[in-house]
């Protein structure tokens, strides 16, 4: 969290300039570019170790270390149809989630397949998101009848929620899931931020609405609307505004891992060292 604090103060100021620094990288506001990566790129996200996985517009997996160094290609993504998510937040265990045909593929380190989950089988027809679990299984909102359901690895039903239907009128359709903290955080950008125990007590609920990029980094939850750069820390009545400089306008995705920020703009990323650490 303290990296993440640093950036921030770094992007308080408002004003774009850029220098060089000893080593020759664009340095800006507490940024310094380290590397771009790929091309033509559609996808990506970070582990909680710095690896990074590289979805192409082909379709094409790969892995690399945080050094860039390459580990690992997985090009049978093509078999399910389009990727919708990449959930690497266990670095040993990789999700990815075929929305469209209801499939769940999970990749060990290697991003060799260990598994495939068919949702189906479970009853499961529309799910926007999937996320790991504290069990090492995963966790799914079902649409259809308004309940969270915990997976084990095999894809077998564990635990269901009561139906969302009953407490509210206006149910969420979460677009991100996350387990941390012994929580489980559902985010629905039209209705805001909903964080549950594992027996699927509502905690917390804040309309937290219209961010993209949603995390829980620590005991706080980032996220990004238009060009400004949010933290909320649930239980109190303050969210924190940051405006990014003008060059991480527009990005298509942004992820804060440890003391990097990755921006995915253009097909490319964009990986950026965090300064004053």
């Amino acid at each position: 969290m303290k990296c993440f604090f640093l950036f921030i103060a770094g992007l308080i100021s408002t004003t774009l300039f850029a220098q060089q620094d000893t080593a020759g990288k664009s340095q800006q506001n507490g940024l310094v570019l380290v590397r771009t990566i790929g091309e033509n790129l559609a996808d990506f996200t970070v582990d909680n170790l710095g690896n990074f996985y590289l979805l192409d517009k082909k379709g094409q997996l790969k892995k690399r270390s945080a050094d860039g160094d390459s580990i690992a290609v997985y090009n049978d993504v093509r078999r399910y149809g389009k990727v919708h998510a990449i959930d690497a937040s266990n670095p040993l265990k990789v999700l990815l989630y075929f929305r469209d045909f209801g499939t769940v593929v999970v990749l060990d380190r290697f991003l060799n397949n260990r598994n495939t989950i068919d949702l189906r089988k479970q009853d499961i027809f529309q799910a926007r998101v999937i996320g790991q679990s504290f069990d090492n299984g995963l966790w799914v909102y079902d649409e259809l009848n308004g309940k969270l359901k915990r997976l084990d690895d095999n894809g077998n039903l564990v635990a269901e929620t009561v139906d969302f239907r009953v407490l509210s009128d206006a149910p969420p359709t979460p677009l991100y899931i996350a387990d941390a903290n012994r929580l489980v955080y559902l985010y629905d950008p039209e209705k805001g931020l909903i964080i549950l125990d594992y027996f699927g007590t509502v905690r917390n609920q804040v309309a937290l609405l219209g961010w993209t990029d949603f995390q829980v980094i620590g005991d706080d939850v980032v996220g990004r609307k238009g060009t400004m750069l949010l933290r909320y820390t649930p239980g109190t009545l303050m969210t924190k505004e940051l405006l990014l400089p003008e060059p991480l306008h527009g990005v298509d995705k942004m992820q804060v891992v440890m003391d990097h920020l990755y921006c995915l703009k253009d097909g490319v990323l964009f990986v950026y060292s965090l300064q004053n650490q």
